[in-house]
């Protein structure tokens, strides 16, 4: 019964190969016994897999088939023999050299092999004479020609007479070849050997057309069952790298909050990225170690160069005493690849009037690092940046966005703690709760901006709250990604598999 039910809901490609199928039956037979064509027959073989009616058995193995001269010397013989047929008469080898019609190469082998097998000597003075063997070597078939005939072959079913054969011509150029090559062979469950001793010719019909339904025809047609349960293949659709939809969902936050997107170039001089966030020249994150210079000069803004010299020498007019050094400006004309987003902020905050405030910025860019590549760090990774410029701001209303920000992203519970940067202050770093890790894990810095940083750009002092966050860090946790550098390793099966992001 279980059969005849199943017939109902074959099909017709399947209904192609059932008749043809027996236990042990290989993929190639089928095609050929089958008449479908390959990718038919293997769509209906999975189909019956599927239904528990065949089972598939995959196997690599090594075959060997003829290679170019192969095919020639199959088709006119070996060169061996050809060598053989012209050498009438005792000769030297350099004058039958010229008339054997052979190549250098084809010359040389011959040679080896012909005196392998006794058919030749060489005699003083370089002559060439047959021997006794030579005749009877022509007229028999050799091992080697046999073994060409019956190409392909597969290598572990070689006899010992073929495998000798297979050893002195896989010496030999381009006659044949070995590669791997899988067998799928079909073998018949209980349930696909009662179906195929039933009458498959029945017709069951596929669809339901227009037709039908007006002249009435299809209520003495037989449909074919559908069975919704059976397993399909897997679509998977295009969409946005996992990490692009991350970004997108960050400028998504900010931007409801009346944030307005910053924008800027990876290369930036030495100035903006950092003398303008009064970091000083001689600080470590200056050396070629942590940045990437680029070998080349850049520019100097000539309305803040000045204000920024004096605020590094003395503290200018911001009643700092500065750093306390002689300010290059050729260190600050050098270009290198920028090492965070807050070189935006330096050139947003340069570009404001008193009558702009209060407003509000964030970017979400890529930045770079001279770091060393491990788990969880990348010498490329993109920043979450933010400034609020308000004449009225706090640090409370800091901790504020930073909790909304982070609440947003999955993480309720945030920890502000005491730290220092060499633009803000006070300074703070961020750290949040790891549900699972039971544990705080720090994901960026921030603070309110040194007068030193916003007199020389704004022009007067002014609150300005500012953070900077390693994206990376923040979703990995959603992604249950350890390792940061599989965020970006492209491997199909992840970028297939991995869930959208939904916060």
């Amino acid at each position: 019964m279980e059969a005849k039910k199943v017939v109902e809901g074959l099909h017709p490609l399947e209904r192609g190969v059932l008749p043809v199928l027996k236990d042990g039956i290989v993929f190639t037979e089928v095609v050929s016994k089958s008449g479908l064509k390959e990718v038919e027959a293997m769509r209906a073989l999975q189909w019956l897999e599927n239904k528990k009616i065949a089972t598939l058995k995959k196997d690599r193995v090594e075959v060997v088939s003829l290679d170019i001269n192969g095919k020639k010397y199959l088709k006119e013989g070996l060169p061996e023999k050809k060598f053989l047929s012209k050498l009438t008469k005792d000769t030297t080898l350099d004058d039958f050299k010229k008339k054997a019609g052979l190549s250098d190469e084809e010359f040389n082998v011959c040679i080896g092999t012909l005196r392998k097998k006794a058919a030749i000597m060489i005699l003083p003075g370089r002559k060439l004479k047959k021997t006794e063997q030579a005749d009877r070597f022509l007229k028999e078939e050799s091992l080697e020609e046999k073994f060409l005939s019956k190409l392909p072959l597969k290598v572990d079913e070689l006899s010992p007479e073929e495998k000798f054969a297979y050893a002195e011509l896989k010496k030999r150029k381009q006659i044949i070849k070995t590669d791997d090559e899988k067998t799928v062979t079909v073998h018949l469950t209980e349930l696909g050997k009662d179906l195929i001793k039933l009458d498959l010719t029945e017709e069951f019909g596929d669809r339901l057309t227009a037709k039908m339904l007006k002249d009435g025809s299809w209520k003495k047609q037989k449909f074919r069952s559908y069975d919704v349960k059976i397993n399909v293949p897997k679509i998977y659709g295009g969409k946005r790298h996992f990490v692009n939809q991350s970004i997108d969902y960050i400028k998504k936050i900010w931007l409801d909050l009346g944030f307005k997107e910053m924008t800027g170039n990876y290369v930036q001089t030495s100035f903006w990225d950092l003398d303008a966030l009064f970091v000083p020249q001689d600080h470590p994150a200056r050396d070629m170690q942590d940045t990437f210079y680029l070998g080349t000069q850049g520019k100097l803004p000539k309305d803040f160069t000045e204000k920024v010299k004096k605020t590094h020498e003395n503290g200018g007019d911001t009643g700092s005493k500065g750093w306390g050094y002689k300010w290059s400006s050729e260190k600050a004309k050098e270009n290198l690849l920028r090492t965070h987003t807050t070189v935006l902020s330096a050139q947003t905050i340069s570009n404001l009037k008193k009558e702009d405030l209060p407003v509000k910025f964030f970017a979400v860019g890529r930045v770079f690092r001279n770091e060393n590549l491990d788990w969880k760090h990348l010498f490329e990774f993109i920043q979450v940046e933010g400034i609020v410029i308000d004449p009225s701001a706090n640090f409370r209303n800091l901790v504020g966005y930073l909790k909304e920000f982070f609440g947003k992203m999955g993480f309720p519970d945030v920890r502000i703690r005491p730290a220092h940067f060499p633009y803000t202050e006070p300074s703070a770093e961020v750290d949040v709760w790891h549900p699972v890790k039971k544990e705080w894990v720090e994901l960026g810095g921030s603070g309110i901006f040194r007068p030193e940083v916003v007199k020389p750009l704004l022009g007067f002092e002014c609150p300005v709250l500012a953070w900077g966050i390693g994206m990376e860090r923040a979703i990995s946790e959603y992604y249950d990604i350890k390792d940061i550098r599989e965020l970006y390793k492209n491997d199909l099966k992840q970028l297939r598999e991995i869930k959208v992001w939904m916060k």
